[in-house]
């Protein structure tokens, strides 16, 4: 398809520079058979049925984005994925000074050398010394907020816990699962009183989440690859949901893509453990899930895209529509959508 078909105009203000506190005070737009209504994540409970499952990505944001000098010449780099225990795929900032065999040194004792240039411009950065990686992020590095964002305003303490779920477990994402920043303790807890049971997977999202799409054409454009796993306890528990009737709700586009990887066209989920780049686009047949949480996405992204497969491009534009009429924020730290094709 046109990547074209998927543009609309946002208005600048309508992106959220900050999340709605408390977490779950949030709006959230309804959009099913019975059309489009405004709702609030707290009535999350009584939109849901008794059965039904949501799947949250238990993935922690590490801050990934650094800041360095080769000689005279600024460097940045956002770590997009783990190649090993002290090597990172890195997008850069001002790559054009930089060549493969010099070193970044990201201050704070921290450096790595560009070991590799890869196809798509991106290197990998291999980190001196013995230190986990981690460690030296924690020293070095800022949280990766998006562009959206940080062209508007820098990164602060806040940020440290406002751009990380509750569910965040296992350190690896450069992004955040946004869709589960609006949850808390007490939501979590009058939904399990409803009757809605609630799943992790992980799945580490990459920088690459936020690149632009270049091409034309939705069969050119080539998806970077996430790292995601899928225990088999947690698959066989999500079976037994839609043996039984339940719904399985993923809660956030990164729960969606894991989820749809790691099903059969049986629509039986499989345990997982490996890259994925899979791309969601309309004609796509969902295997795996009955429904989707999510924050409102960019124009002519692949998100935009996604959940255009789900509901349907015309209904999703005049969603959308509707969204930006309604005073809706919008991207990671905006609002959310229950979309229920």
């Amino acid at each position: 398809m046109r990547v074209d078909a998927f543009d609309f105009e946002l208005p600048p203000e309508r992106i959220a520079l900050r999340p709605a506190r408390p977490r779950d005070a949030a709006r959230m737009l309804v959009v099913d058979g019975d059309g489009i209504s405004d709702r609030g994540v707290r009535d999350l409970p009584a939109l849901l049925r008794a059965g039904d499952c949501l799947v949250f990505n238990d993935t922690r944001v590490i801050p990934a984005q650094l800041e360095g000098r080769r000689g005279d010449a600024k460097i940045g780099a956002t770590l997009h994925k783990r190649i090993d225990l002290r090597r990172w795929q890195a997008f850069i900032r001002n790559a054009k000074r930089l060549r493969v065999g010099e070193t970044v040194d990201f201050g704070s004792g921290v450096a790595a050398v560009a070991e590799e240039r890869l196809s798509d411009g991106s290197f990998i950065l291999a980190f001196a010394g013995d230190e986990p990686v981690e460690v030296l992020l924690e020293r070095a590095g800022t949280m990766p907020l998006p562009p959206y964002i940080a062209g508007k305003r820098p990164t602060d303490a806040e940020d440290r816990s406002d751009y990380q779920t509750m569910f965040a477990k296992e350190d690896g994402a450069v992004a955040a699962p946004t869709a589960a920043l609006h949850f808390t303790p007490d939501l979590l807890a009058a939904l399990a009183e409803a009757g809605v049971k609630s799943e992790t997977l992980t799945l580490h999202v990459g920088a690459g989440t936020f690149l632009p799409v270049k091409a034309d054409d939705t069969d050119d454009h080539v998806m970077h690859a996430e790292w995601g796993r899928i225990e088999a306890e947690t698959a066989d528990r999500l079976n037994a949901v839609r043996a039984a009737g339940g719904r399985v709700i993923a809660v956030g586009t990164t729960s969606l893509r894991l989820l749809e990887s790691a099903t059969g066209e049986d629509g039986i989920i499989a345990p997982f453990a490996g890259d994925t780049a899979i791309f969601i686009t309309p004609g796509y047949r969902f295997k795996a899930i009955d429904g989707l949480m999510t924050n409102f996405h960019l124009p002519k992204s692949t998100l935009f895209m996604l959940v255009s497969a789900l509901m349907g491009l015309d209904v999703m534009q005049a969603a959308y529509a509707h969204a930006i009429g309604h005073g809706y924020r919008f991207y990671s730290y905006g609002d959310a959508s229950l979309l229920l094709p």
